[in-house]
């Protein structure tokens, strides 16, 4: 019988095994630390007959030896920890995208066919998923025990956390990063279930695409107003900007990636464009961070028609 929660994703195994690696290799040299230390305080105690005539010996192997070797030992571990935390925090490129939001104190999540989901998210065995998340108010920390992964999750930033799923079943979400009065109370449930039970999921809890709100969202927000095709104000064409390299202002330039549509909406005087005035206002306070993502969404899908356009051409 074990303690531990059951290892369900890819990386549990090889994280319980830098674990418990790591815990032997401290526990040994601990150990014989104390050992040593025991010993000593006993052969040189009090009144006993140990010779105390403090001749000068040096035995420099001994010395080398006891320095290098667990010198190396846990530089070994480091770097084995690295290659580890590097696996953890890239990706691979077929990854699906699931979107969350933490807020006191709840998850909400949105899958891009509609799907939403509050405390809860169903995930298919067998195939990776990203996770891209973000913070309404506080700090907040996304982890799952069974998959030995978690993130935390940030105000005003974009995180990731990703992992393949390799048992079938319920496992806790958690918050593990203390966030308010509730905040033993903010959990969840990971369902991992069959591809064939997910695309059944999927397809019974479909609804508006997160494109598809965010389209709708442009135009109540006020959005198309300015960078709309028939709009009078001098405002960036929107068409193809995601992934692009926009010019600055301030003469630098920088990527239109997520981090920097979502601080174009929500801190526009942040990063001005160059050639335009800074006049577009703060949606800070007016809008939530899931609208936020539905926007970015909509302006992926603009990105993708205006290349698969160039590509006809």
């Amino acid at each position: 019988m074990t303690m531990a929660p059951p290892q369900a994703s890819t990386l549990a195994g090889s994280v319980d095994t830098l674990f418990d690696v790591m815990l032997a290799l401290t526990g040994t040299i601990s150990v014989a630390v104390f050992v040593v230390m025991i010993f000593f305080c006993v052969k040189y105690r009090r009144r006993s007959h140990a010779d105390r005539s403090n001749a000068n010996q040096t035995r420099l192997g001994v010395e080398v030896a006891w320095t290098v070797v667990p010198f190396l030992m846990f530089m070994a571990l480091f770097g084995w920890s690295i290659s580890l935390w590097s696996r953890m925090r890239t990706p691979p490129a077929d990854a699906a995208p699931i979107y969350v939001v933490a807020k006191q104190w709840m998850w909400k999540v949105q899958h891009p066919g509609g799907q939403r989901e509050i405390d809860s998210l169903h995930v298919p065995l067998g195939r990776p998923i990203r996770l891209v998340m973000t913070s309404q108010d506080v700090i907040h920390d996304f982890y799952v025990p069974a998959f030995r992964q978690k993130q935390d999750v940030l105000p005003g930033r974009y995180t990731q956390l990703w992992f393949t799923a390799t048992r079938e079943g319920e496992y806790p979400l958690l918050c593990s990063q203390y966030c308010g009065t509730d905040h033993a109370r903010m959990t969840g449930n990971v369902t991992v279930m069959k591809p064939a039970d997910y695309a059944r999921w999927l397809q019974a809890h479909a609804g508006t695409g997160l494109a598809e709100q965010g389209a709708e969202r442009f135009r109540r927000f006020g959005c198309s107003g300015c960078h709309g095709s028939q709009s009078s104000v001098h405002a960036p064409d929107l068409d193809g900007l995601y992934g692009s390299t926009v010019p600055l202002a301030d003469g630098s330039q920088v990527r239109a990636d997520d981090r920097y549509i979502r601080d174009s909406i929500m801190l526009p005087r942040k990063q001005v464009a160059a050639g335009y005035a800074p006049i577009m206002p703060s949606y800070t306070g007016r809008i939530g961070e899931d609208d936020v993502l539905a926007l970015i969404a909509y302006l992926k899908s603009r990105h993708a028609t205006t290349e698969t356009a160039r590509e006809q051409h």
